[in-house]
């Protein structure tokens, strides 16, 4: 057998110094992460080892990793391997092959006897791809014992891949504190291009203009290896979410007000069940409910917002919400608690009220009214939040003194804040032929951008329907003296 004289870069050697069942590099362009993978099985292959190279999308061998292993093979100098169209085999007895998982998932019970599985571009495999994929990698080939190893190479895009729900969530303390996480089961690296002592100067020209001319959030995703929190034409940016993050702690407001509790009993099954509750515009708690159904969930939410002594409950009435009028006022029986069903199809508030926010129409001498400005109220509602994240950006960020009744805060020991912050940075605009302000459906979300129902946002959306001003029954009785 030949020796391979490899390059790899010291976070990606890491991943060879104990045995464990997942392996994955993860982390932005220029690492040097899916060269330095790829030498390594070359290296394994030399020695005798069957891997499996796939990924999500497959279409033919130009779409797998299997001319970058050539290119290697040639510039390494391997000898004893044989390439062919399909695969690579070694003198040795080792052999690379490919396989892609979207539109194969069955065959992939024939990996039983493979030494290692290498999954390229992790961050596009599916649930349903990874609920398959791994039970089907098992034991057979291995000389020494060893499980076979699943190796994952990916660049971070949403918190919602099924690779990150999975096994990053439970790494991204650790690695953003050393770069390197590992359990029983995986062993995470966090490798960018600072981490490849191989970084080529035409990728590093790239870089800087990159620096240079895209947003932060843009930079820091494509070449920090962070998560991509926003899309295109998105009402809410990183920026102003991660501002909001304890803003009553940073600004030195407290939480004063009336509690609001709201509920999102989603219209599918599988639908998250969001669930939210401020006091005055502290949001001490967001969340998702586990229920089997929105009866369920709703059971689980009014006893919620019964417990937080809620001055107003508001839940979602588009869909099967608008069949929920009778069980939650049956809940509140008996209780002081204003109830309101929220429906965003519906037509604006305050219709001829002018909007003086961030996206405002118009100009100073002809401003536009809310009927002029908005699609419907859920473009509406979003807005008002948007316009809270951003003067609390300019509040926090840059000074500026804006009244804490107009600002936003999310409590950073909010378990699923993280979820939050991508579901409420990937709400985008769509063209609308009048001009007005018009969200994508989430419908056209799911379609175009794979992104899930995001019921947590639209709790926070509802959480702009402002409980209704109360006059004091004394006050109501000193009045009657003057009529």
């Amino acid at each position: 057998m030949s020796e391979i004289q490899v390059r790899i870069p010291e976070k990606i050697s890491w991943l060879l110094s104990k045995p464990k069942r997942i392996k994955i590099a993860v982390g932005g362009r220029g690492s040097g992460k899916s060269l330095g993978v790829g030498d390594i099985m070359l290296m394994l292959c030399d020695h005798g080892e069957r891997i499996c190279c796939t990924r999500e999308f497959q279409n033919s061998i130009d779409d797998s990793v299997h001319e970058t292993l050539k290119q290697e093979i040639d510039r390494l100098g391997v000898g004893g391997m044989t390439v062919t169209n399909n695969n690579i085999n070694s003198s040795s007895g080792g052999e690379i092959f490919y396989k892609g998982l979207a539109r194969n998932i069955t065959s992939l019970k024939s990996l039983a006897g493979v030494n290692r599985l290498w999954i390229e571009e992790g961050e596009s495999v599916s649930e349903s791809s990874l609920k398959v994929l791994t039970p089907s990698v098992r034991s057979g080939a291995s000389q020494d014992g060893d499980p076979p190893e699943i190796w994952i190479t990916m660049n971070r895009n949403s918190r919602q891949d099924a690779i990150a729900k999975k096994y990053l969530a439970r790494a991204e303390t650790k690695l953003a504190e050393c770069g390197y996480y590992e359990d029983d089961l995986i062993m995470v690296v966090e490798v960018n291009y600072q981490d490849n002592p191989w970084f080529p100067p035409e990728l590093e020209q790239e870089r800087l203009d990159d620096l240079e001319n895209l947003s932060r959030e843009e930079y820091d995703h494509i070449w920090g290896g962070e998560y991509n929190e926003t899309v295109e034409n998105a009402i809410i940016k990183k920026a102003w979410f991660d501002a909001a993050i304890d803003a009553h702690e940073k600004l030195g407001f407290k939480a004063n007000g009336a509690v609001v509790t709201t509920f999102d009993p989603a219209d599918e099954g599988n639908d998250s069940k969001g669930i939210a509750v401020r006091k005055g515009m502290v949001y001490h708690y967001v969340g998702e409910i586990d229920a089997k159904d929105g009866n369920e969930a709703c059971d689980i939410a009014t006893q919620r917002a019964i417990n937080e002594n809620t001055d107003l409950f508001v839940w979602d009435g588009d869909g099967m919400g608008a069949l929920l009028r009778r069980q939650v006022g049956e809940a509140f029986e008996g209780i002081k608690c204003d109830l309101r069903m929220y429906r965003g199809s519906n037509e604006v508030d305050d219709k001829d009220a002018v909007y003086e926010g961030i996206n405002a129409l118009g100009n100073k001498d002809k401003p536009k009214t809310n009927r002029e400005t908005f699609y419907n109220k859920r473009a509406q509602y979003y807005m008002k939040l948007a316009d809270r994240f951003y003067k609390t950006w300019l509040a926090v960020e840059k000074g500026k003194y804006i009244n804490p009744d107009e600002l936003i805060s999310i409590c950073s020991d909010i378990p699923l804040i993280d979820k939050l912050r991508s579901e409420c940075c990937r709400i985008p605009r769509k063209q609308n032929p009048t001009g007005k302000i018009q969200l994508m459906s989430k419908e056209e979300m799911k379609r175009r951008y794979d992104i899930e129902s995001p019921g947590m946002a639209d709790c926070l959306a509802m959480g702009e329907e402002m409980p209704a001003m109360r006059v004091d029954d004394k006050e109501l009785e000193f009045e009657s003296l003057w009529d």
